[in-house]
């Protein structure tokens, strides 16, 4: 298994809420659909590692 980095989130209570029902119509903890959503907003703004960014795939295409 996979090392995982611990943080403390504070987050609004009503946006939790939402991210819970979110999380439940996914099939998806809470802690599991926010990494979840974090990795696809990273890799659409090209900000993984070994990714190209943005402008690049716009040059190459």
């Amino acid at each position: 298994m996979t090392s995982r980095k611990n943080f403390p989130l504070r987050i609004d209570p009503k946006l939790y809420e939402a991210l819970e029902r979110w999380a439940a119509d996914e099939l998806r903890s809470v802690n599991a659909h926010i990494e979840y959503l974090l990795r696809e907003a990273t890799r659409r703004a090209g900000r993984l590692p070994g990714q190209k960014t943005p402008e690049k795939q716009r040059e190459d295409a």
